[in-house]
Parts: structure tokens; sequence; C-alpha cells
């Protein structure tokens, strides 16, 4: 295996940090990546089944509260900022691969099935929880928000937790 070079990992979390700051202080609410999603969902679902979202109290309130369209939340240009940025970073620092981490025991149909039920179930979890790790853990810790810091050790806890049960899928022995 190559020896690949990350980034000081308190240097990102003092980076995080600052933009976590700056995100509050110019927008005044923090960072997330589920309600990108959310308004992604919104937005799809009013323009395939206008009809049927049109008597729907959520979509009245939604438009209530938000008024132009779902799409124009800063939150879906943080994500695609992200996912961008995720691509030059891979590239910049040749890491940029196509490939499939797997165990040695697991087909690659199970792993991806895997992913996107763990994928599912996070969503989910994000949405009855109101926001994803982002948004309740990251920005609700950064406001001192018991909930945030109640959050983190839930989805810390949880991670561990199952990791034992599911360690299978990426471990190579």
């Amino acid at each position: 295996m190559e020896n690949e070079q990350y980034m000081n990992p308190f240097r990102v979390g003092v980076l995080l940090g600052l933009l976590l700051l700056l995100t509050i202080f110019i927008t005044g609410r923090g960072l997330g990546a589920s309600g990108a999603v959310k308004s992604a969902v919104i937005e799809i679902e009013k323009t395939v089944a206008a009809s049927h979202t049109e008597g729907m109290q959520f979509y009245k309130e939604y438009d209530a509260t938000h008024g132009e369209s779902p799409l124009k939340s800063f939150l879906v240009f943080e994500i695609i900022g992200a996912l961008i940025g995720a691509f030059v970073s891979g590239i910049i620092s040749n890491r940029l691969k196509f490939t499939m981490e797997k165990g040695p025991q697991v087909t690659t149909n199970t792993r991806i099935a895997m992913a996107i039920l763990g994928g599912a179930l996070f969503g989910f979890g994000a949405q009855l929880g109101r926001g994803c790790t982002s948004g309740s853990a990251l920005s609700g810790m950064g406001v001192f928000s018991t909930g945030g810091i109640l959050t983190m050790f839930a989805i810390f806890g949880g991670a561990y937790a199952f990791a034992y049960f599911f360690r299978k899928l990426w471990l190579q022995a």
C-alpha cells in the first residue's frame, strides 16, 4: 500500500471549527447535510407529483417558512461544494480511486447492499433526530446545545456498538 498523506487531524479540527463559526456568523445557522437532501427531495416530489403535494400540510408549512425553491437553500450549495472539494482533494493528493473496499469474505454486491442500507437508515435517523451528524452534533455542540452533545454521544456510541457486528464488511482478515 502506498504511503498516503493526510492532513493533520488537529489542524483539520481547527479549520472545521473556524468554518462552523464563519457559517453561523454569515448565515445564522450551522452546517448540515440532511437539510440539502430534504430540499432536493421536496423539489423533486413537487415537480413529479404536484397534485399530490398541493394538499399536504407539510409542503404548505415548508413553503411558508422557506419561500423560494428549496434548491436555493445554502445547504444545497454546501453539499455541492463538499462533493467538489472532496473530488479535487482526491485528485491533488493522488488518492482518487474508484475501488470497493471490503473484506475478503464479503461479495461486492453484499458490500453495496449494506452501504445502501446503512445510508438509508442513517438518512431515516437524521429525519427522526431532526438533523444529521454535522447538523445536530457538530453544529449543536458548537453552540453548547445539550441535544447536540447527546447526539454526538449517541452517534459514536451506536457506531462503536454496531461496528462489532459489521466489521467483516471492511476488515481484510
